[in-house]
């Protein structure tokens, strides 16, 4: 029976409290009335015939005495259909570039289902970012979830952007695939600058965008991840297409979390967010994967900003519980000017041995980047040394380090913006760079790579001209 309840009990930032309610479920829609104004909300709380509501468009003119009611009997839907790709919607779902309404194939809630863990399957094959840092040293595997952690001030925003017009799959599936976009409390301007790189570099038309401003409900900033998760899983299981999710920003995502918690009253947990964040943000990253006797796949990378740059923030910790690894965005090399600036020390990919290799990228992917890593390491310590006694009292072996370290960072991690490496060419360039130094410290190469691929640089060639 369809019922609406005059009246409200108590308004408090985005969430009402209504009285006398019966047959009510958690996650149930609700249609709110105010004069001729429609506005919708969620159930988020039930204590006998008390429910407290979640408005997604904010309480602002809401009113105690003449606000009408009524339970729709379902959850949150998203509409579905493969003319999504293209489309930019805001944070609900709802089309904002004013090319019409989306016609839905299918409806689904937008809270999604848990993957049988029986039915899942292990990732495997990677995807190119055209970027060497992470396709050479941290290399995303197709089913995986790896974020970005970075901070405030640093180029995040192109990395998503550069990651969305280059992406692709390396196999013969490459041609089916495509890339949800979500934008989590950003500024007008960031979001415009998303819209128009892929408008420009023309990959909109296989992006499915989702854009939740600063300036829109808290509320909505909860939703927004999970309607772009629920257009993923359409795609990829249901029109079998290979998705790449981007969301950014997970920290936007997490304080609108720690907001509306505080607003219905909860225990704060560690630096006032709420004590299910982890269970939280594993709901939404655990929605990747691939599925036994489906043909797509979903692959995240949720970026976020490490609030005062703190890696062991609840936020990047609980993250990095949760996924497979991170890239870590580091301001001393963007202070450098190197872009993009990745730190590939503390950046891994838990799932990168199975995805590279022969069969997959080539033969001696996985020993250059363990040698690059080994190397870069050792620059480390010799900078250490050289800071205390001066780099010219270093030895030849430590100045070969030297100088390896500084054209690692300025051949290897830095590209330019609209560069564009396959995994060959970021190969090639490692073996370049590992011609610096001496076989002798090649200790995580075997004997056979270093005989095929091994090439000591000559000073007088134009590809070697400013390394130093």
């Amino acid at each position: 029976m369809n019922v609406e309840y005059m009246g409200l009990k108590e308004i408090s930032g985005p969430l009402v409290v209504i009285d006398g309610v019966k047959d009510a479920s958690y996650d149930e829609m609700v249609e709110i009335t105010i004069g001729k104004n429609k506005r919708l909300g969620r159930i988020v709380q039930i204590e006998g015939e008390t429910c407290v509501v979640q408005i997604f468009e904010g309480t602002r003119g809401v009113s105690l005495e003449n606000t009408r009611t009524r339970l729709q009997g379902r959850p949150l839907k998203m509409s579905l259909s493969k003319e999504l790709l293209g489309r930019v919607l805001d944070g609900m779902g709802r089309p904002i570039d004013g090319l019409g309404e989306i016609f839905p194939e299918k409806s689904w809630d937008v809270n999604g289902e848990p993957i049988n863990p029986v039915m899942r399957e292990y990732p495997r094959n990677f995807i190119q970012t055209g970027i060497s840092t992470i396709d050479g040293l941290t290399t995303l595997i197709r089913g995986q979830k790896l974020p970005v952690f970075s901070g405030s001030g640093l180029p995040h925003n192109q990395l998503a952007v550069q990651i969305v017009r280059q992406a692709k799959i390396a196999d013969e599936k490459g041609g089916n695939f495509a890339i949800v976009f979500a934008a989590m409390g950003v500024k007008y301007d960031v979001a415009e600058y998303f819209r128009a790189s892929f408008q420009k570099s023309g990959v909109l038309d296989r992006v499915v965008m989702f854009l939740n401003l600063a300036n829109d409900p808290v509320v909505e900033r909860i939703v927004t991840p999970r309607c772009a998760l629920t257009t993923a899983e359409y795609l990829a299981f249901e029109r079998g297409m290979h998705v790449l999710v981007i969301l950014t920003d997970m920290t936007s995502y997490a304080e609108a979390l720690r907001e509306i918690s505080s607003s219905r009253g909860e225990i704060p947990s560690r630096k006032g967010y709420p004590g299910y964040l982890y269970s939280d943000l594993a709901s939404i990253y655990e929605r990747a994967g691939l599925v036994h006797g489906r043909e797509g796949s979903i692959t995240q990378i949720p970026i976020l900003t490490m609030p005062n740059d703190d890696i062991t923030h609840p936020i990047p910790d609980l993250t990095g519980y949760i996924t497979e690894g991170q890239i870590v965005l580091d301001k001393g090399l963007s202070q450098k000017g190197v872009y993009p600036p990745v730190n590939i020390l503390p950046s891994l990919s838990r799932l990168m041995k199975d995805g590279i290799g022969k069969g997959y990228t080539s033969e001696d992917h996985p020993q250059v980047a363990n040698q690059l890593f080994a190397s870069y390491a050792k620059v480390q310590e010799v900078r250490a040394l050289a800071s205390v006694i001066g780099e010219e009292e270093l030895g030849e072996l430590d100045k070969k380090y030297m100088r390896f370290g500084r054209v690692f960072e300025k051949e290897f991690v830095a590209q330019d913006f609209q560069e564009n490496r396959d995994i060959t060419q970021t190969l090639d360039l490692g073996w370049l760079l590992l011609g610096l130094l001496p076989k002798e410290e090649l200790d995580r190469l075997s004997p056979e790579m270093i005989e095929k691929y091994y090439v000591v640089p000559d000073e007088n060639e134009s590809r070697y001209k400013g390394w130093t």
